[in-house]
Order: structure tokens, then C-alpha cells, then sequence
């Protein structure tokens, strides 16, 4: 990495949570930010659009990516696949782009695995309670599925000490103004400064 200015940042946290939210606004109001977008089985939803929100891919063409290693991580989720492609992530770091990945911990984990600089950010909600209003204001999921989704929170949001920071996302713009602290944070650290303002340096401290 060290040759690459430019940072992966992982976001997780459980349906409900606002994490998409955070995210888009953040890379509406910071430059150089951009987030991956993830390779879906999971049909479309009325509001998505393709390439924005998902790229959408039947199960035959997401198991032929799995098997020619197009994938930096993967996984099936409420029955569905979920990955993020590998060439899209290196092409936004080679052209100096900051990457969010929104992926679970375990996709997190897959990750490390690859890029040990990563940096993880965890974003829990307020209150249990909060968490279920949110899921059940979305309005687009039965209640059955809102159970399961509940439950699989619960089990996500054990997982948040793995994860270098972390955001109660109870006030909106103050969890958006952590997170993007997050990232202003790791853009001024002493290597990549070092590495992005070389001939400034060099012109300062050279006679």
C-alpha cells in the first residue's frame, strides 16, 4: 500500500442501523471518496438503479465471478449472494480515490486477509427498539422477514468490537460529522501526506 496514497475503509453495522445513509452523505461532501458497489443475486427493488445501488447478476453469472476470483469478499445472505469485485476496488485506489466498502463482518475479515492497512468503521444504532422502528418504517418487508432481519442484527452488532472505530448513530449529523472525521483523520496522517505532497516536501526542506 504504501506505493498507493489512497485508503480502503470498511463500514459495517445491522440492517436498520443507517449505514447506507451515512455513507452516501459522505461521499457527497467529501472529495475523492467513492463507495464500491457491491455484486448482487438479490432481485431489484422499485427505487434501485443499476450500478448505483447494486450491480444486479443472476446466480449463474455471480458463481462464475466466485470461481475465476473476481471477488475480494463474498457471501450469502438471506439467501441471496453479496460480493464486491476486486479490479473495481484496485481501479479506485490506482486513480487515488478513498474506497468504502459496506460489507459484514465477515466480509471484513475476508478483506484483512488481503489488505492489512484496511481501516473498519462500526455503526450501531441508539437502542434495540430504534432498530426495529427503522426496519419497520422502511415499509418494503413483511413482518416475518423484519423478525429475521431483527435477529440477524442482534447477532451483527456482537461482532462491533472487531472493528477500529465506532459510531452510535443516534443524532445523524453527528454520527456523519465521526465519520467523516474518520476518514479527514487518515488522509493527513504523516504517509500519506508524505507521499501526496513529495515535491512540496522536498522543495521545504531541501536547500
Amino acid at each position: 500500500m504504501q506505493s498507493n496514497p489512497a485508503q480502503m475503509f470498511i463500514v459495517s453495522a445491522p440492517s436498520g442501523a443507517g449505514k447506507t445513509s451515512l455513507v452516501r452523505r459522505a461521499i457527497n461532501e467529501l472529495k475523492d471518496l467513492t463507495v464500491a458497489v457491491s455484486h448482487t443475486t438479490r432481485p431489484q427493488r422499485p427505487a434501485e438503479e443499476e450500478g448505483v445501488d447494486y450491480h444486479f447478476v443472476d446466480r449463474e453469472t455471480f458463481r462464475n465471478m466466485i470461481d475465476s476470483d473476481q471477488f475480494l469478499e463474498y457471501a450469502e445472505v438471506f439467501g441471496n449472494y453479496y460480493g464486491t469485485s476486486m479490479s473495481s476496488v484496485n481501479d479506485d485506489l490506482a486513480a487515488g480515490q478513498d474506497v468504502i466498502l459496506e460489507i459484514d463482518w465477515q466480509g471484513a475479515a475476508q478483506v484483512r486477509q488481503k489488505f492489512s492497512e484496511v481501516i473498519s468503521i462500526f455503526i450501531l444504532p441508539p437502542s434495540r427498539n430504534t432498530l426495529i422502528e427503522r426496519l419497520r418504517g422502511r415499509g418494503q418487508d413483511s413482518v416475518e422477514v423484519i423478525e429475521r432481519r431483527t435477529t440477524e442484527a442482534v447477532l451483527e452488532m456482537r461482532q462491533y468490537h472487531r472493528a477500529d472505530y465506532l459510531i452510535i448513530n443516534d443524532d445523524f449529523d453527528e454520527a456523519l460529522c465521526e465519520l467523516k472525521s474518520v476518514v479527514i483523520s487518515h488522509r493527513v496522517l504523516k504517509s500519506r501526506q508524505a507521499h501526496r505532497h513529495a515535491g512540496l516536501i522536498t522543495s521545504l526542506t531541501h536547500d
